[in-house]
């Protein structure tokens, strides 16, 4: 015989099951715009490839790097589907306040500057400029670089440093990255490039270049990523599982590998909400 109640609380759980699904699709899709993204489920970065560390492509031809695998796992875990589009580093900063891009994927200097342009979610990693020479070059301490032609990245905050070094009668030519600037050195074009000391340390000895780095920083530094600053909710959401990351061990995964340290800011710069 059939059991007609146990018929009629299947039945009943079935349309309950129906009625669940588009509930927790809307309520994911509303989830989703609350992040302000562009494309909503989609987390769209500008992931500079020209930058190891931090963001480069591997020998597979595929995007790698510190920043690339960070806020992949970060996207992972607001549950968003990851693009990163690779950008040249002098058109990332004009793609984020012209809103192309939810937020940069490569780590970017935070200054006063660069705040009132974008909203930059907490630092993510503290570095510095250094100074860079051929291995048998004469410079021997940043003050040996007066006069000298010292190169740096185009659009970076390395130039003034650079320009504050070689002095008026020195010059600065610009690169496009710093694999251009070091070879330049190498190749006893210019005197010295001023570079930012992790990237650096990582690219002479993944590619063993005779260049040797100062022991003095010019310049200590944080590093961050940018946002648009109508993107308020998606940098809360962005600094919530990065720091979940560092608490949870992952952050630290990613990085040792690649530098060998975790360069998480022992006091790091926090996100300047208007």
């Amino acid at each position: 015989m059939i059991n007609r109640r146990n018929v009629l609380l299947s039945t009943l759980s079935v349309g309950l099951t129906g009625l669940a699904a588009p509930a927790i699709l809307t309520s994911r899709a509303n989830a989703a715009d609350a992040l302000e993204l562009n494309a909503p489920g989609v987390l769209t970065t500008a992931a500079e490839a020209t930058f190891a560390p931090f963001g480069f492509l591997n020998k597979q031809g595929e995007s790698d790097g510190i920043g690339y695998k960070t806020m992949e796992e970060i996207a992972k875990r607001l549950d968003l589907k990851y693009d990163p589009v690779v950008t040249k580093w002098e058109s990332l900063l004009v793609g984020i306040i012209a809103g192309k891009f939810d937020i940069s994927g490569s780590a970017m200097g935070i200054n006063e500057e660069r705040q009132k342009q974008v909203l930059f979610a907490d630092a993510w990693v503290e570095s510095g400029s250094r100074l860079f020479v051929h291995k048998d070059s004469e410079i021997k301490s940043p003050e040996g670089a007066m006069g000298k032609k010292v190169g740096a990245i185009v659009a970076s905050i390395f130039i003034p440093v650079a320009e504050k070094l070689v002095g008026a009668n020195g010059s600065v030519p610009v690169y496009q990255a710093d694999v251009e600037g070091m070879q330049d050195v190498v190749n006893g074009n210019i005197d010295g490039v001023i570079l930012d000391s992790v990237a650096a340390a990582y690219a002479i000895t993944e590619s063993k270049l005779p260049l040797r780095g100062m022991e003095r920083l010019e310049q200590s530094y944080q590093l961050g990523w940018a946002a648009n600053k109508s993107k308020p909710n998606l940098v809360k959401a962005v600094n919530e599982k990065h720091w979940e990351m560092v608490e949870d061990g992952t952050f630290a995964k990613i990085c040792e590998p690649l530098i060998g340290f975790d360069p998480t800011p022992a006091d790091p710069i926090r996100t300047v909400f208007g």
